[in-house]
């Protein structure tokens, strides 16, 4: 398992327990406790740190999105694991400029499949395609999904205006 991966499933398993405790404890808090106890080691603990901020901060446009693109599924009826994974999908797709779409979508799902029920995976699969597609329809691109010499010429670009 890669440590990002890692990181992302300990990610979800403490957004976890905080959906599952109505959002009282602190997330950060149970994240720092699940890194110390599971992943002493892990080089990717800020990685980790970061995704459950975000998911934290961004929590009511985040909801607002799986609401929009999972209309048949009024949140509070997902699955709390397949609600977390949602999160945690959406925040890398709409707010985290570093993660490739594509990569944010396939570890998701991945997630979804590990710990979700049998058709986890196709439903995160489904909400996150909805979600990606309708960006790419509104012209949202990501420096990340960019390809390679599109972005050197643009940081080429902004290091000659300076």
């Amino acid at each position: 398992m890669s440590n990002r991966h890692l990181a992302r499933a300990i990610t979800l398993q403490s957004l976890y327990e905080w959906d599952f405790h109505d959002g009282k404890p602190n997330p950060s808090e149970i994240m720092t406790r699940n890194l110390n106890e599971f992943a002493p080691t892990l080089d990717e603990k800020d990685f980790a740190m970061k995704l459950i901020d975000g998911v934290k901060q961004h929590q009511i446009d985040i909801d607002a999105t799986i609401t929009k693109f999972a209309p048949d599924w009024p949140l509070p009826k997902i699955t709390t694991i397949d609600r977390n994974v949602l999160r945690i999908g959406t925040y890398e797709l709409k707010f985290d400029p570093q993660i490739p779409s594509k990569v944010a979508i396939n570890e998701a799902i991945e997630l979804a499949k590990t710990f979700g029920g049998e058709s986890s995976g196709k439903f995160v699969n489904g909400v996150l395609g909805a979600v990606f597609r309708n960006q790419a329809a509104q012209g949202i691109q990501k420096d990340a999904d960019k390809p390679k010499e599109e972005t050197k010429k643009n940081e080429t670009k902004k290091d000659e205006e300076k």
